[in-house]
């Protein structure tokens, strides 16, 4: 590899880091025509593949030269760091050699914005173009979407990217014009806006012509910063519910804030990232997807933020005593999904396997409900534990931080005695 190349690439991958919104899901990119790779059935980006394999992609920035100062990138354009920019050439040269060599099985493209939004975005879409067009590449592509760029781009930037991407950034336009005060929400919304109507103008047009191009067929994604602004959970969540509406969004991601810029005074002093706060939102975010939980059932008024102590599905059904527990034999699908332990696949094996007899603890074992926390929640044959209203909500939530505190003690020892 040219040492020139090498140093950019060190360089923008380590820029790209921060941006978590890349998964691959829902693609059915095939390889055609003798090209090479294919993004079929695949994830991206260190995930795992329901055969166990793990793939991933060449995750990296077009350039870090920006002209936004947004206080809380390491890019921004105030910042005294190292710059580098890859041209339209080495980039898709990189991406075939990495590929070649079997390091990556896609590629998750991002940019500081140089000019103006269509300079960039029309680069970005030139790396897709390339890849698809001279090296026949039908492996998994997403792009970056830069807010502001024309339609015309975002149209063409969809034929051949499997999924395309626009960060919404903050929970709340003031915020936003706040942290970020080159960016607004409607210059988020309008390429997301792109995006939704020509997805669904393909969607359409596919159903017609089986033979009519896919337009970016995982859809989109965003990504929200969480911690470096004052919003609680509920706006948090209730802004991520309102994206879902849209088809066309299969993932709203929450990165929790990083500070790499200490000295900005519009950011929070904080000693470590909110990542359990992270973890609390994407748990409540699949309880919204999966669930069928809504919103108000996990954040409200009176409970406008996540505990921080306890999952979201748990701190609603100890809030909520008087709906267990439930009769596992008769309770229907969407109320067993509402009891800790038991998950989607579990549910549905319970609603089918009781139709052949009644539901024993065993059975439960077996179809993968974890009796630990489900029983203090449901009813079945030969299982006698006291239920939630018999220890009572308080004591039981004191029972389940004991036990998780034990098992942090536990794995405290194990790593004392086994350094390795």
């Amino acid at each position: 590899m040219n040492p020139h190349v090498f140093d950019k690439l060190k360089l923008l991958a380590e820029a790209a880091k921060y941006d978590v919104s890349c998964v691959s899901s829902g693609t059915t990119r095939k390889n055609v025509s003798k090209g090479i790779g294919t993004a079929a059935g695949w994830g991206i980006c260190h995930s795992f593949t329901e055969d166990g394999r793990c793939v991933s992609l060449l995750k990296i920035m077009l350039t870090n030269n920006c002209k936004f100062d947004c206080a809380y990138c390491v890019n921004r354009r105030s910042n005294d760091v190292p710059r580098a920019t890859f041209s339209v050439s080495e980039l898709v040269e990189l991406t075939i050699e990495f590929y070649r060599r079997n390091y990556i099985e896609g590629l998750f493209l991002s940019s500081g914005i140089v000019r103006d939004a269509d300079y960039t975005m029309e680069r970005l879409v030139r790396v897709a173009k390339d890849l698809r067009d001279i090296y026949r590449y039908n492996g998994y592509i997403h792009l970056k979407a830069i807010p502001g760029a024309s339609s015309e781009l975002m149209s063409q930037a969809g034929r051949y990217a499997d999924r395309l991407s626009v960060n919404i950034e903050l929970p709340s336009e003031q915020s936003l014009k706040l942290i970020a005060p080159q960016k607004d929400y409607q210059s988020v919304l309008n390429p997301m806006g792109y995006i939704h109507q020509q997805f669904l103008e393909s969607r359409e047009e596919r159903r017609k012509f089986r033979s009519a191009p896919l337009y970016a067929p995982a859809g989109q994604s965003t990504q929200m910063v969480i911690g470096a602004s004052p919003e609680d959970d509920k706006q948090i969540l209730y802004l991520a519910s309102s994206l879902y509406r849209k088809p066309s969004m299969k993932r709203v991601y929450y990165s929790a804030y990083i500070p790499v810029n200490v000295s900005d005074s519009r950011l929070p002093v904080i000693a470590t990232p909110p990542l359990v706060r992270e973890n609390r939102l994407y748990q409540a975010d699949w309880l919204m997807r999966f669930y069928q939980f809504r919103i108000d059932e996990i954040v409200n008024d009176e409970y406008p933020n996540l505990d921080m102590e306890i999952d979201p599905k748990l701190a609603y059904a100890l809030r909520h005593p008087e709906l267990f527990p439930i009769d596992i034999q008769t309770a229907d699908y969407e109320m067993i999904l509402r009891v800790p332990g038991i998950g989607v696949k579990s549910a549905k094996l319970i609603v089918t396997s009781r139709k052949h007899g009644r539901l024993t603890s065993d059975h439960l074992r077996k179809i993968g409900v974890v009796l630990k926390r489900a029983k203090y929640f449901i009813t079945c044959r030969e299982l006698s534990s006291l239920t939630v209203n018999e220890i009572r909500p308080d004591n039981l939530r004191r029972l389940f931080l004991s036990t998780v505190q034990g098992k942090r003690k536990n794995s405290m020892q194990l790593q004392l005695h086994f350094p390795d």
